[in-house]
């Protein structure tokens, strides 16, 4: 399906001025021909009964707005430019997503990702050009590792063919978010939440430092990259995607922390481990080049020892002053 961009002169108040005109001119018509003239009689009342078709036919459409026309059941166009309008009467207007409401901008509920709205009145004919984000809900998806992850991520797109999108799927906005759902699956079980050894991400059968966690801006562009794809058919352009939310699944989330929380106490406790046997190295030196006090190898070992318990402790030292002999 190609779009046709309808060009119409912006002649619909003139249409309308014209009704108005019809009217008075067959009122007056009618009262002055009572009794006088039975065809001008029929004239007048004709007018009277059918004027009124000339407004369905008209159109007004504000800045980012447009209205794909069908007649009896044939495309004939689209409406793109902001303005007042006259079209064919049995001209109708096409959109097949006017009652979905999405987790997103210019909906109204935001209670679900997709929901049907029960109020007719409640959706226009109208298409919106406008940019749209889309907050699609949270998914639970196992990572890599099979680890469950909580994520949710937020869609910037907006309509760029409206005939693709009226007529190739059948509601584009719910197809828009189910393609979110599966783009997201296919490039989260990619990724590990965080750093992991021995896994290729990018495909290329090297291990690399790939996740999640790391490497958010990469996995957005991925992540676009798959529902633009998918969305192609449809008509819409995808501008942006970004991750709004990313935790770890309840049910794991607290052994997740106390191995986070185990792994940075040992990278402390190395840290530690090797800033004091440095210290130990360059006291022993001192005490060597100075020549203030000469220790056997036992008394060494007995001074590295307590320097490691002062240095590595958890606790302040607690000092004990020695009255006797060295020996």
């Amino acid at each position: 399906m190609t779009e046709k961009i309808l060009t119409l002169k912006k002649n619909g108040l003139v249409f309308l001025l014209l009704s108005f005109v019809i009217y008075a001119a067959a009122g007056c018509g009618l009262f002055f021909a009572y009794e006088k003239s039975k065809v001008l009689m029929g004239v007048c009342i004709f007018l009277l009964c059918t004027t009124w078709m000339i407004w369905p036919g008209l159109k007004v459409l504000r800045p980012q707005e447009a209205l794909v026309l069908t007649l009896f059941g044939k495309y004939i166009g689209t409406l793109k430019e902001p303005g007042f309008y006259f079209v064919n009467p049995f001209c109708s207007a096409v959109n097949p997503a006017a009652k979905t409401r999405l987790r997103q901008s210019g909906d109204l509920n935001n209670k679900g990702s997709v929901e049907i709205a029960v109020d007719a009145s409640a959706g226009t004919k109208k298409i919106s050009l406008k940019i749209m984000t889309l907050d699609n809900n949270r998914q639970k998806i196992n990572d890599c590792l099979g680890n469950p992850i909580e994520i949710g991520i937020a869609v910037t797109w907006k309509i760029q063919d409206t005939a693709k999108a009226v007529f190739n799927v059948d509601n584009y906005k719910e197809y828009l978010s189910l393609q979110c759902d599966s783009a997201l699956r296919n490039i989260v079980r990619i990724y590990p939440y965080d750093i992991a050894p021995n896994v290729d991400t990018t495909g290329d059968g090297i291990a690399d430092e790939g996740s999640l966690r790391g490497s958010s801006e990469t996995v957005a562009a991925r992540i676009r990259d798959e529902i633009q794809e998918r969305v192609q058919e449809a008509g819409i352009e995808v501008l942006e995607a970004r991750i709004t939310h990313l935790a770890y699944a309840p049910e794991i989330a607290a052994v997740m922390l106390q191995r986070q929380q185990a792994s940075a106490i040992i990278d402390a406790r190395k840290m530690i481990v090797d800033g004091a046997v440095g210290m130990v190295e360059m006291a022993l030196e001192h005490l060597n080049e100075n020549q203030i006090v000469t220790l056997d190898e036992e008394r060494k070992a007995a001074m590295v020892s307590n320097l490691l318990v002062v240095l590595c402790g958890n606790h302040d030292a607690q000092p004990i002053v020695n009255a006797g002999s060295l020996y």
